[in-house]
């Protein structure tokens, strides 16, 4: 029998480092960059970046909530960018870095409400969270070249010094989640 998946849709940030944060989690069976949010048809990278797309970089997750949850999938949304900065992630500015939650039916809607509620009262972070929650309209694929960016691109002074510590922080708070293969990586 085979597995129905489900897909989340995420902004974190650049989406060089969500992508690969997620792709390393076990039931996560692919993670697709790109926009969404906006209102121009068939955005590019370079509109995109230009900031008047209205369009935010964010990854398309699919996955077995057999093995984990779309709850579990906020966790780490929440733990692994700042949601508590807007249109920004450290030195990446603008609305298409926003920290946005896009939800795929009434049921992913209520629990990241649910979620950001929960979050906000454990006050672990001073500032309040600014993510916002909107429904999914239309997600566009990035091109070719930004997929499994930072595995191909280890050594790129962004992946070091930018994705690596998110990388680590997953590895260290979410070992449990992350596929065998990523593990000694």
């Amino acid at each position: 029998m085979k597995n129905k998946f489900d897909t989340a849709t995420f902004a974190g940030g650049c989406f060089w480092c969500t992508e690969a944060i997620y792709k390393r989690l076990k039931g996560v069976e692919s993670v697709t960059p790109g926009y969404t949010g906006g209102r121009l048809e068939n955005p590019s990278y370079d509109t995109v970046c230009q900031g008047n797309t209205d369009h935010a970089e964010a990854i398309q997750i699919e996955f077995n909530p057999l093995i984990i949850s779309f709850e579990k999938l906020l966790d780490i949304f929440w733990h692994t960018h700042n949601p508590t900065t807007l249109n920004q992630q450290g030195n990446d500015i603008g609305t298409q870095y926003r920290s946005e939650i896009f939800y795929h039916n009434g049921s992913q809607k209520d629990i990241a409400e649910k979620s950001k509620k929960e979050l906000e009262k454990t006050r672990i972070y001073k500032d309040p969270i600014v993510t916002k929650i909107s429904q999914l309209t239309k997600f566009y694929p990035a091109e070719s070249y930004h997929i499994n960016y930072y595995d191909k691109n280890k050594s790129a002074p962004y992946c070091n010094f930018i994705i690596e510590p998110k990388i680590q922080k997953l590895l260290k708070e979410y070992s449990q989640d992350v596929k065998d293969e990523y593990k000694d990586a």
